[in-house]
């Protein structure tokens, strides 16, 4: 579950960056961006962690 989070929050990460670059229409601030990145990091780790834990049961 957390890897389906991290991914939707990177494509909203994605949309932000194309449309800032294509329209100049971004949603998200420089911080926004920065916390949106932050959170798709910890939401990965999460998820190799859970995987790691898994395969060694």
């Amino acid at each position: 579950m957390p890897l389906y989070g991290a991914i939707i929050l990177f494509v909203i990460f994605a949309v932000n960056v194309g449309l800032g670059s294509a329209a100049n229409a971004a949603f998200l601030n420089d911080v926004g961006e920065m916390l949106l990145l932050s959170a798709v990091a910890v939401l990965f780790v999460i998820a190799i962690l859970k995987k790691e834990a898994a395969a060694k049961k």
